[in-house]
Order: structure tokens, then C-alpha cells, then sequence
């Protein structure tokens, strides 16, 4: 049996969209700027993954920005809109435990002059919205604040932070990264107070390399790619149409059942963290109810480092991550696990699983009862 417990790093595709991209590829391959029938046919794609957008967000379709996927989403949304906005101010907030498309983003705008605050979090991974309030100021231009957390499945909340900002400064912008959690919620940003939304492809079951970043017409925005000027100038380039085509395939089906499917998730959710937590020297992280994402698990075990532990999972076909995958081969404790005060011995000893639609019953069992037999074998013969 193969277990992919895997998902916050990427999922697998779903059939329809790859047979549909196929087609877009091979048969409908225009240019969507060429004015003859072939890019006529690409136009009309494109056209079909903004209405299907934007029916799901309650939005407009002129508000969709297409990008290659959620960080090339979240550096046009903070730097375009931090250089737009400079003379009104020159502070943002985000929080500690961003994704690193944010965090070093952020750290890029500061040596550009512009002053960033970091929000802490709670031992659970939420933000304190007295903080969020304490931090904001005149000079406050932009919030970003992360949806779902992508290492412990922390939720924020958004729609509350949304309306403090818009109260104590209507023209602080507020973005919000999305990508672990659309999909998994409805999401309605203009309900929110949310002026900008970052979303990637192949965290739905679309593929890689797609995503798009929803801009309220209102935001003032500048671009960061230049070029034929495409996207109304805002991102240049010309279009990946079998990759948004996908992206909206894949939107339209992930948000079909959604409701079923999240109700499953949670109930595989808690078989887990039931089955692991009969496991001596195990601890799970953050919250693991209808509070928190219904697909991530944080696992630490003490006295077993991540690697091995991942690697004898990978021995009986069963794939998990060290942590978030777009900073798992650097070999540096996680800021959001430190963030939430995990203790120094297990920050080196923390495995996330995580799950998706094609997850099941089976797979769950046999992930526990594999993690049964070789822990206690592990740490027998790992030096404490």
C-alpha cells in the first residue's frame, strides 16, 4: 500500500483537469492575444476560469490576477502595493509564522526602507487581535495575515481582523494568504475586508505552476513583471491557458461537495490524532478541532529526529513531511513551531501528515499501526 499523507506540499491531480489541460495543450493551443479562431478559442478559456473564480469568491472578474502560483501571489500583492502606497506610509504588519513568501518578502521590503512588524501568536498559532490593533498606526499601509496555517493547520481570524483594521484605518489594505485554506472553506473576501487573496493551483488537486491573487478594484497596485502587458499590465507574460484553465477545473470540482468533503476530512482528522495520541512520547501541536484546518496534523516525537522518522515511514511507503515543503532542505527549526513555544528537543522532531480528498480509512490505520511498531523500535536505539 502507498500512503501519501503529503497534501500541504502538493496533490495529486485530478483526472479531469489533467485530461482537460491535455486538450487546451494539444488541440486548442492559441495564443489568447492572437486575434485569429485559435486565439479566439484561448480567450474564451481564460474567460471561463475567471467566471468560475469568481462566482466561488463572490467577486468580480476584473479583480483575478493570474499568476504561476501562490508566492509569485503573495510578492506582487506585498510589493506592489507597499511601492503604490509608500507616500501614505511606510509600515506593514504580518505575523511570525507566515510562509516564507511572505516572510522573506517582508524582509526584502524592509531593506527598502519600509518598517514591518511581527505579530506573535499563541500557543495554538492564532494572533491576538489586541495586538493586531496595538500595532497598527497612521503609517500602517498593508496587513497580511495567513488564512491557514501551513505546518499546524492553525485558523486565523480573518474576517474579525479585517474589521478592525477597516475601523481604525479604512485605507490599510489587507491581504490575506489563502492557499492552505481555500478549498477547504468558502471564502468570501469582500464579506471579509480582505483587499487582496493569494491562491495556488496545486494545493487543490490543480497543477503546479498555477495560481492567481484576487486585487479589489479599488488597490491601488504596481506591477513587478513587465512586458507585453498582458493582465491589463499587472502581469506580463503571455498566459499559461492550459494551467488556468486547470486551476479553474480544478476550483469548480474541489468546491462541487465541499461540504461532504471537509465533514470526511475532519473525521479522518480525528481518527489520527486519536490513534497518535495512544502513542507514548508523542505530542500533537495546535488545535486538531473544527478550530483548526481539517487536513494538517503536527506530530512531535520525542527522542526521534524528523529525518529518521520520515525516512523509516518512506520505508513502508508512507510519504510525510519535516515540515513545510518549500523550506524542508534547509536545516533550520521551523519559526511557526517556535512561535508556538514547542519545546527545543522537539522542534527537531516534528512531522506534519497531512490529507486530501483521496485520503482513506485504510490508509490511516495502516499509517498508525506502522507508527505503533517502529517508534518504540526507534527510539530504542536513538541516542538520547
Amino acid at each position: 500500500m502507498e500512503v501519501y499523507l503529503d497534501n500541504s506540499a502538493t496533490t495529486r491531480c485530478f483526472d479531469d483537469v489533467a485530461a482537460f489541460m491535455a486538450q487546451i495543450m494539444c488541440r486548442d493551443y492559441g495564443n489568447p492575444s492572437s486575434l485569429h479562431m485559435k486565439g479566439v478559442q484561448a480567450e474564451n478559456y481564460l474567460r471561463y476560469a475567471k467566471e468560475t473564480i469568481a462566482k466561488t469568491l463572490k467577486i468580480n472578474e476584473k479583480e483575478i490576477l493570474f499568476t504561476s502560483g501562490g508566492t509569485e501571489a503573495d510578492n506582487i500583492a506585498l510589493i506592489g502595493t507597499a511601492m503604490a502606497n509608500r507616500r501614505a506610509g511606510k509600515h506593514l504588519i504580518t505575523t511570525k509564522i507566515e510562509h516564507p513568501a511572505v516572510l522573506q518578502t517582508m524582509q526584502y521590503l524592509e531593506e527598502e526602507g519600509f518598517r514591518v512588524t511581527y505579530l506573535p501568536v499563541d500557543g495554538n498559532g492564532r494572533i491576538r487581535l489586541e495586538d493586531l490593533q496595538k500595532a497598527m498606526t497612521k503609517e500602517t499601509i498593508l496587513v497580511s495575515i495567513m488564512h491557514t496555517n501551513n505546518e499546524i493547520g492553525s485558523l486565523q481570524p480573518i474576517a474579525e481582523a479585517g474589521a478592525l483594521i477597516k475601523s481604525m484605518n479604512p485605507r490599510t489594505l489587507f491581504h490575506v494568504d489563502a492557499v492552505q485554506g481555500f478549498g477547504k472553506f468558502r471564502i468570501y473576501p469582500k464579506k471579509m475586508d480582505v483587499d487582496l487573496l493569494t491562491v495556488s493551483g496545486h494545493k487543490i488537486h490543480g497543477p503546479k505552476g498555477t495560481g492567481f491573487l484576487y486585487v479589489n478594484e479599488k488597490v491601488k497596485i504596481k506591477p513587478i513583471i513587465f512586458g507585453g502587458g498582458q493582465q491589463n499590465g499587472l502581469r506580463s507574460g503571455t498566459e499559461n491557458v492550459p494551467g488556468i484553465a486547470g486551476l479553474a477545473k480544478a476550483v469548480e470540482m474541489v468546491y462541487a461537495d465541499l461540504d461532504r468533503d471537509v465533514e470526511r476530512l475532519y473525521g479522518l482528522k480525528r481518527k489520527f490524532v486519536e490513534g497518535v495520541g495512544r502513542i507514548e512520547y508523542v505530542k500533537v501541536n495546535g488545535l486538531t478541532g473544527r478550530d483548526s484546518a481539517p487536513h494538517v496534523v503536527s506530530v512531535s516525537i520525542r527522542g526521534i529526529r524528523s529525518e529518521v522518522m520520515l525516512h523509516a515511514l518512506e520505508d513502508k511507503n508512507i510519504y510525510v513531511s519535516a515540515g513545510s515543503a518549500c523550506s524542508a532542505r534547509k536545516p533550520q527549526p521551523s519559526a511557526t513551531l517556535k512561535a508556538i513555544g514547542v519545546e527545543k528537543d522537539l522542534l527537531e522532531s516534528t512531522l506534519r501528515f497531512s490529507f486530501s480528498i483521496f485520503t482513506t480509512e485504510e490508509e490511516i490505520d495502516y499509517t498508525l499501526q506502522t507508527m505503533y511498531d517502529i517508534i518504540p523500535m526507534l527510539r530504542k536505539y536513538t541516542r538520547r
